[in-house]
């Protein structure tokens, strides 16, 4: 019997979820991703208008599905995808904020970590505050990638806010603890992978600057502009279809 989710519902049974998704936020990116860079894309999911499809890509299956926007969003579709679709790998292609200076438009980010202003965590009961952390084996084999193709990547904490028009202005101080860039979806994805025992990772393209001149990209910059970090997430889900298996044995 098919896998059925609130959210999540098979067009094709027969396809399925690569091990690896690539998630973007928005659905018209995940469309891009899969008809400019995937040979056979099969459209599988579109509940909500949420486009997921699963194609080839160098002849490694590989699935790209969007998240929306947020971390209750992206905690919703990586949890039914971790638990119930097979997926092991899931790896955020998302745009973000540059918080320093150093930090400039078109850049690539990957988070090694990502501290929040989100009580997401709190869903777990712990005695103490959890710190959200990607996967080490996918952020080397995206390192690894990226300088094989030469693809500069810049690696450090991400701030995860749940709010994109924040009174508080405190991203100057985040920027204080280190933090390169402000997203919305890092930290509620790394805590499901972390609590689910899988794997995920968010690579981002800088697409505006908190600092003067306050550059940014506009929505179609942002849907057909990030190619370079597609292919280099492309690129590392093929490595990753070599990892351990991370299938409960019974």
């Amino acid at each position: 019997m098919a896998v059925k989710t609130p959210h999540i519902d098979l067009i094709d049974e027969n396809v399925g979820f690569a091990k690896t998704i690539l998630m973007p936020g928005d659905p018209l990116r995940a469309k891009y991703v899969a008809e400019h860079f995937l040979d056979q894309p099969v459209l599988i999911n579109n509940v909500r208008g949420v486009q997921g499809y699963t194609g080839l890509y160098k002849g490694v299956k590989v699935s790209v599905m969007a998240s929306g926007m947020g971390m209750p969003s992206i905690g919703i579709y990586s949890y039914e995808l971790y638990k119930f679709f097979g997926v092991q790998n899931i790896m955020r292609i998302g745009s973000a904020g540059a918080l320093r200076q150093d930090v400039k438009l078109r850049d690539i980010v990957a988070g090694i970590g990502a501290c929040t202003n989100s009580r997401f965590g709190d869903q777990y009961g712990l005695d103490g505050v959890i710190a959200p952390v990607c996967s080490y084996e996918m952020l080397f084999a995206a390192k690894d990638t990226a300088d094989e193709l030469g693809t500069p990547l810049r690696i450090g904490s991400l701030y995860s806010s749940d709010t994109f028009y924040d009174d508080t202005r405190t991203t100057a101080d985040w920027a204080k603890m280190g933090c390169l860039a402000v997203e919305m979806e890092a930290a509620a994805l790394y805590m499901t992978a972390m609590r689910t025992g899988m794997r995920a990772l968010a690579i981002c393209t800088i697409s505006d600057l908190s600092y003067p001149p306050f550059e940014r990209l506009n929505a179609d910059e942002r849907e057909r502009s990030f190619t370079q970090m597609m292919e280099l997430a492309l690129d590392t889900a093929v490595k990753l279809e070599t990892f351990p298996d991370l299938t409960p044995k019974d």
